[in-house]
């Protein structure tokens, strides 16, 4: 039920307009969403890259259904990196990337032109002296998602994959890809249970479990959790694998949990800070508490905790 409200409610211009304008809910967006346009996302940047963290962008938008859009997106990245490396910021911040918001959904050749236009980016990131990570959407995308990683990373090995523990196959994604750059997730999208673990227990032992096999790894483990147990475990496992401080990192989203990051940073930890930014952003927030109501408990819990 509070799925289907939510969603109701990602589509309602009427409340989006109210909600833009409400004071309660601009400091929602303003401490979840690094604004509207490029400028904002390079300023939000640059104040992170400051405070001695690193930085993830995702241009807004996803499930993008006209091949235009689809472009625009494109170009969208491309002038982002482009601002990044004038700003010197591009040795600390990446992009994040959905193949949905660059025509993966496209009607017939949507995966080829999700390819062409991801590889574009793939090449203005390069050009900038940084990469991309491919965001993991709904389980139906990622066998897609997977295989146009695998022809991006013919020209550009060092992007990055995005896995997320709680479907059943992840774990044998994780031994695939433990050579290579892999964020791992716990996911937040509603799956079924007949490919994703429902309970929260299941779905944090095989968040263990997965990043046991990447932290064994020769690869980059990217692990993004804000669940303190996950990080210590993260820790100790890197600990026990001997890997040195900057050989992995932490990701938490822009917003939730500011202190822990500081803390991680403080410690010699490499943090880095997944920073959306666009006119998307109001479908963006409700959506990612509609996919999992969880998510509406921690928007809530980082709006009354600093920490």
């Amino acid at each position: 039920m509070i799925r289907r409200v939510l969603l109701a409610v990602s589509r309602s211009d009427v409340i989006k307009r109210t909600a833009a304008t409400a004071p309660v809910s601009r400091d929602v967006v303003r401490r979840f969403v690094a604004g509207e346009t490029v400028g904002d996302a390079v300023r939000a940047t640059q104040a992170i890259v400051d405070s001695g963290l690193r930085v993830t962008v995702d241009h807004l938008g996803e499930d993008v259904l006209e091949a235009a859009h689809a472009a625009a997106t494109r170009d969208a990245y491309v002038l982002l990196l482009q601002r990044l490396a004038d700003a010197g910021l591009a040795g600390a911040a990446e992009v994040s990337v959905k193949l949905s918001a660059v025509g993966q959904a496209l009607p017939g050749d949507g995966e080829q032109i999700a390819l062409e236009n991801a590889h574009a980016i793939c090449t203005a990131a390069s050009a900038a002296g940084t990469t991309v990570t491919l965001d993991m959407e709904d389980h139906t995308t990622t066998d897609s998602t997977l295989a146009v990683l695998a022809e991006l990373r013919r020209d550009h090995p060092s992007t990055g994959a995005v896995l997320q523990a709680y479907l059943h196959r992840t774990e044998a994604d994780c031994r695939d890809l433990a050579g290579s750059r892999v964020r791992l997730c716990k996911g937040a999208y509603q799956e079924p249970e007949s490919v994703a673990f429902q309970d929260r227990q299941d779905v944090d032992r095989a968040f263990v479990r997965c990043l046991k096999v990447l932290m064994a790894g020769d690869g980059y483990p990217m692990v993004a959790t804000h669940d303190p147990r996950l990080v210590e475990i993260a820790a100790a496992l890197a600990v026990r694998h001997d890997r040195p401080k900057g050989s992995y990192e932490f990701q938490m989203l822009y917003g939730v949990r500011p202190d822990e990051q500081r803390r991680l940073a403080d410690e010699g930890e490499t943090v880095r800070l997944y920073v959306p930014y666009g006119t998307e952003w109001y479908g963006y927030l409700v959506r990612r508490m509609a996919e999992k109501p969880a998510n509406l408990a921690l928007f809530l819990r980082a709006l009354t905790s600093k920490g």
